[in-house]
């Protein structure tokens, strides 16, 4: 920790060089970004199902003007967990396999859903995306999921087999023999991963084999299976190419922004440069563009940082881990902390001229899901840490100096990023795990963390030019030239005074925007100084504030709001995507041979009046097609028929969801794939209803009738979970349970005839109390036990 005390000289340094990085020039293209999760994030009332609870939640994230909301991974994960085990890339919660269709945020529908309804409320969607690793081969119970002609690793026990279902090749059973046969796009071998023939090494940063096998992108990283039905024949570079085609279809699928790429120090720059570069000018109508937001997870030292942007060509920028250290110090000094030191901490590739735009790359941040691992009771509040788990040491949201860290996390250069349990208390409600969204008593914001948010956006922080005003070791003031002065104090309990050197005219009257100050207004002197006063961190100032002033010209109200945004996303329909089988969404598949068969794309949910516009694009322009927008009821309500591109608008007379299908029109047709696009805008503002609506409509996976599962009772003792299974025909059925994080805690086989079972769950071992998830995959059952 770096406490020493500045000189005049060091003082003097400092602001020039915070100068020189802009040379004066205010930078423009910057945003808020809301992490939209914590890392065991989970919601009873929304079970798998947290792109629910998103968009619910968009309205209140509009109000408080968040720019961007950071989703999780998204890509099915073996173990349903909250996504950095991604095992297959082509499914977003659309396929049936690993015994579930839905992740963690919801099925596919859902997913799509929350995306538009952000973009209805003016909020960009940043997709977190795990390039290192891939996690969990095998069927449901691991069966074909093992090369024995691996290399050993002694990690992964060769499982390096990656074979998904399509929907030509549905999960039939859960036997070695199905599993390899089946043909979903992108399947992935051993040589694919470290060590390889072409890349034989498990050492340094890009190949260390850490949370699962480990990706290699190098050329020769190719070959076979040993042992898999579906092998077809790889080429060089078959990795880089598969992600990124992959990212490509990802991005125009999803209808995604921006991108947060994890853990990018464990896999070679060249590489992400490439996939950067396709997501921002080679994915067609999709690309994000060269000012796209960007960021990668890169922990280490602020040269660490800028080798990394100058490597990926200044395509993204990093989490500014090395400022953050210094915002850690701010918290645990205890008010010791040399404050007039903390942009010296800054990393120096921060803001790009872009085209004449200037781009914010860096990222300050106070608290992550990787910084921020609490121990918590039942319901959810916190009774210590998981400090082993923490990549930096988290700061504690109570702490009373956290107001003064997000200060200057939003005053200094980057697009800051806001912690979910920083912006809302969830660690001492009682209702961590069963708040609705929508409340502002069940899910209370920090004040002063809202406030800082507003006078960021509505001030236009970003708008002026980064100066360092003023540096000592309990004050630092920052003025954004022309649009705010940030002051910043560590100390508990005494004001900080300062008279400062401004960009503001002389007479310009000043009020301090954190309402610490009250109604006490400031005037530029005919020397262009002020003298600013901000309050201590104990919370005695007007309004409670702590640590922070913002202070900017009389009259300034709100006026940040961003427009509502359409939104564009693309299906294709091909046999080796989706999935045919009665417990998936039925989407996907190619149309089909001398067939007039329907092919479901997908679905989207309209707000009545809002033109949807779409068009099919067929791979064989000289036969004729049909594609169609259908109802909950199944009634067509716009239709386009013939050959070539067909688009067609249509203006909903209701909320709701609306399918997309195509189809040949001609017996006479052969196979063809097909891609079909709609532009379509989301309700802003979701009800309970439409959430039903997503359960009652859904062709996701439904219980089979005659079935039932109890648990009782409920909460339950650590030592045993007793149920009732009720089922209408003799079969074996697993018992599953899972924690909150995904991971398998207990899974055990059980006979069960027609009726009512009686069963007890016996893991053998005291559950730590806390919410976990019994699910009956063979009956599409599952439900929430709380261990005491």
């Amino acid at each position: 920790m770096h406490t020493s005390t500045n000189s005049w000289w060091r003082k003097l340094t400092l602001a020039a060089a915070a100068l020189l990085i802009l040379g004066g020039q205010p930078a423009k293209a910057q945003k808020v970004v809301l992490q939209g999760y914590w890392w065991d994030y989970w919601n009873t009332n929304y079970p798998n199902g947290w792109a629910n609870y998103i968009a619910l939640l968009a309205p209140r994230l509009k109000a408080m003007g968040i720019d961007a909301v950071w989703l999780p991974p998204s890509i099915k994960n073996g173990n349903q967990g909250n996504g950095y085990s991604p095992f297959d890339n082509y499914d977003l919660g659309d396929k049936y396999q690993k015994g579930f269709t839905a992740t963690r945020l919801g099925n596919k529908d859902e997913l799509l859903r929350a995306v538009a309804v952000l973009h209805a409320n003016g909020i960009e969607v940043v997709q977190d995306i795990v390039l290192n690793h891939n996690d969990g081969a095998g069927s449901q119970t691991g069966g074909g999921g093992q090369d024995p002609a691996a290399w050993e690793d002694f990690t992964t026990s060769k499982y390096k087999n990656f074979r998904y279902v399509s929907y030509s090749k549905p999960a039939t059973d859960e036997t070695a023999a199905n599993y390899l046969a089946r043909n979903g796009r992108f399947p992935k071998n051993w040589q694919n991963f470290t060590p390889n023939p072409g890349n034989n090494s498990t050492s340094g940063d890009q190949n260390q084999v850490l949370f699962g096998p480990d990706i290699s992108y190098y050329n020769g990283s190719y070959g076979q299976s040993s042992n898999a039905t579906f092998n077809p024949t790889q080429g060089a570079d078959y990795m880089r190419a598969g992600q990124r085609n992959w990212l490509v279809w990802y991005k125009k699928q999803q209808g995604f922004d921006g991108v947060r790429l994890d853990a990018v120090k464990h896999f070679p720059e060249f590489a992400m440069e490439d996939f950067l570069y396709n997501m921002q000018t080679n994915a067609g109508w999709a690309n994000g563009g060269a000012t796209m937001y960007a960021v990668g997870e890169w922990v280490g030292s602020s040269g660490q940082m800028d080798s990394w942007v100058a490597s990926v060509q200044n395509r993204a920028g990093t989490f500014d881990f090395s400022l953050r250290n210094a915002l850690y110090s701010i918290v645990s000094g205890g008010g010791n902390f040399d404050l007039g030191s903390l942009p010296g901490y800054q990393q120096n590739a921060r803001v790009f001229n872009i085209n004449g735009t200037f781009v914010h790359r860096t990222v300050p941040f106070v608290n992550n899901h990787d910084t921020f691992r609490p121990q918590v009771s039942t319901n959810g509040n916190y009774t210590g840490w998981n400090s082993g788990s923490e990549l930096a040491p988290h700061i504690d949201p109570f702490d009373p100096r956290l107001s003064a860290a997000y200060a200057a996390a939003l005053a200094v250069d980057g697009s800051p990023q806001i912690f979910f349990e920083d912006l809302f208390n969830i660690g001492n409600t009682g209702k961590r795990y069963s708040h609705q969204p929508t409340s502002t008593v069940d899910l209370p914001q920090r004040s002063d963390i809202e406030n800082l948010i507003w006078c960021h956006q509505n001030l236009r922080f970003k708008e002026g030019a980064y100066k360092v005003r003023w540096q000592a070791a309990d004050h630092l003031v920052i003025e954004r030239s022309t649009k705010a002065l940030i002051g910043i104090n560590d100390n508990f309990s005494t004001w900080q005074n300062s008279t400062v050197s401004t960009d503001f005219a002389p007479g310009t009257v000043l009020k301090d925007y954190s309402g610490a100050n009250g109604t006490t207004t400031v005037t530029v002197s005919g020397s262009q100084t002020v003298t600013i006063n901000t309050p201590p961190c104990n919370g005695t100032a007007a309004g409670g504030r702590r640590g922070y002033s913002v202070w900017a010209p009389t009259g300034i109200g709100t006026n940040y709001n961003r427009p509502a945004m359409p939104t564009t996303q693309e299906w294709e329909l091909a046999d080796d995507l989706g999935d045919s089988h009665p417990s998936s969404l039925k989407q996907g598949g190619q149309l089909p041979a001398s067939s007039t068969a329907y092919r479901t794309a997908g679905r989207i949910y309209v707000q009545s009046g809002k033109t949807i516009t779409y068009t099919l694009f067929p791979t064989n322009a000289t036969r004729s097609l049909a594609v169609e927008l259908v109802s909950p009821s199944n009634a067509i309500l716009s239709s386009r028929t013939g050959t070539g591109n067909l688009t067609g608008t249509y203006s909903p007379t209701a909320t709701g969801w609306i399918t997309l299908r195509a189809k040949n029109t001609s017996t006479a047709n052969p196979a063809q794939r097909a891609f079909l696009k709609a532009t379509y805008t989301a309700p802003a503002v979701l009800t309970s209803v439409a959430l039903r609506e997503s359960v009652v409509t859904s062709t996701a996976a439904a219980a089979p009738t005659g079935t039932d599962l109890m648990v009782y009772p409920n909460p339950t003792s650590a030592g045993r979970i007793d149920m009732v299974l009720q089922t209408p025909r003799d079969l074996t059925a697993t018992l599953r349970l899972v924690d909150l994080t995904g991971r398998l805690v207990h899974e055990q086989s059980v006979r069960l005839y027609p009726g009512s079972n009686e069963q007890r769950l016996t893991p053998g071992r005291a559950l730590p109390a806390g919410v976990y998830q019994l699910s009956v995959p063979e009956l599409n059952l599952s439900r929430k036990v709380v261990v005491q």
